[in-house]
């Protein structure tokens, strides 16, 4: 009976039309990890927290606890465990219980904001993540890549959806194949390896590029309006896109231009004061990033990340990152 209705609140997530509905399912989310996940329980009742009327009055988990907890709903067992890059240190483990959902969530998003990928050709430019492995980035991007090369109708042209690690002129030399054979280019990249790109000085006007992520201690950080003005000289586009996602989370977030993220209708972003991780600030004004991801359904769903970011009319802003390395009201739970 319990198995009947995760199946069926797995479908209301993905069939979310307004506010309504997110508040509703969201709330249901909420008191279903209270009582299944343990680390999340333990939490709220640290804080001692009030029973929570909408999604606003809902705490969230500081995401530093995937690194030091097992954050998954009682005794589930996972399909897979994804792990971050690594680069601050110790990794991140989500420990995802189905793969379906992951893959559902992932693939409605990228048709939302990219398009059929069935009609596109995907390079993806991703080395470090390959090298370290059990990235959700990598798992994303490849079934994406598979889909487009068996994809009816490709005439053998989305065969050369691929992955590739250092040699910049294949990048070029596929992307002119897909080009000239009338297909749509999909180009995802961590930001050093498009930088490294630049240094052919190639034309790739025609394609959509996703910068997927920082320098990974392979360049100097750069902010992403100065990262951005580069790409667009260096590869010749008019603009760059942004894919927003994390070990942490099973969605995505897309920004097709001016870095301006939006969200898909399972999933919201609010900004907590610095300083007071329980009270939220205006917006246009930069603060602490909260995601509400209810794709999260068998792990956490309300997860307070360690980026800055503010609200805008169109969407959200990533600003940086905390400078010191948790998130404040970590240390309600040091076990």
């Amino acid at each position: 009976m319990a198995s009947q209705r995760m199946n069926h609140l797995e479908k209301e997530i993905f069939s979310i039309q307004n506010d309504s509905d997110f508040e509703r399912i969201a709330l249901e989310v909420y008191h279903y990890q209270v009582e299944h996940c343990a680390i999340y329980r333990e939490y709220i009742e640290r804080l001692s927290w009030d029973e929570p009327t909408s999604s606003k009055e809902i705490p969230f988990l500081p995401i530093s606890f995937f690194k030091t907890h097992r954050v998954i709903s009682g005794e589930l067992k996972e399909e897979v465990v994804f792990k971050s890059s690594g680069t601050g240190g110790e990794r991140s483990q989500h420990f995802v219980h189905s793969i379906e959902v992951y893959k559902e969530a992932f693939r409605t998003i990228y048709s939302q904001f990219i398009g059929k990928v069935e009609d596109q050709v995907v390079l993806a430019l991703l080395p470090n993540y390959l090298d370290q492995g059990d990235s959700s980035l990598v798992f994303m991007v490849d079934d994406l890549i598979e889909q487009s090369k068996t994809a009816e109708g490709s005439n053998g042209v989305n065969s050369i959806s691929q992955f590739l690690l250092h040699d910049m002129s294949d990048v070029v030399g596929y992307y002119n194949q897909a080009i000239a054979a009338g297909k749509k280019v999909i180009i995802f990249g961590v930001a050093y390896s498009l930088l490294d790109l630049c240094d052919l000085n190639p034309d790739l006007r025609h394609a959509t590029i996703i910068e997927t992520g920082g320098m990974k201690g392979r360049r100097k950080e750069l902010m992403k309006p100065e990262l951005h003005r580069i790409l667009r000289i260096g590869l010749n586009c008019k603009n760059i896109s942004s894919e927003y996602g994390m070990t942490e989370l099973l969605s995505q977030a897309y920004s097709n231009q001016n870095g301006i993220f939006e969200t898909c209708p399972w999933m919201k972003v609010r900004i907590r004061e610095t300083n007071d991780p329980f009270n939220y600030i205006d917006e246009g004004k930069t603060g602490g990033v909260n995601i509400i991801d209810l794709a999260n359904l068998y792990s956490c769903s309300f997860i307070a990340t360690q980026d800055l970011g503010r609200i805008t009319s169109e969407g959200f802003e990533i600003m940086g990152r905390f400078d010191h390395s948790d998130v404040r009201g970590c240390n309600l739970l040091v076990q």
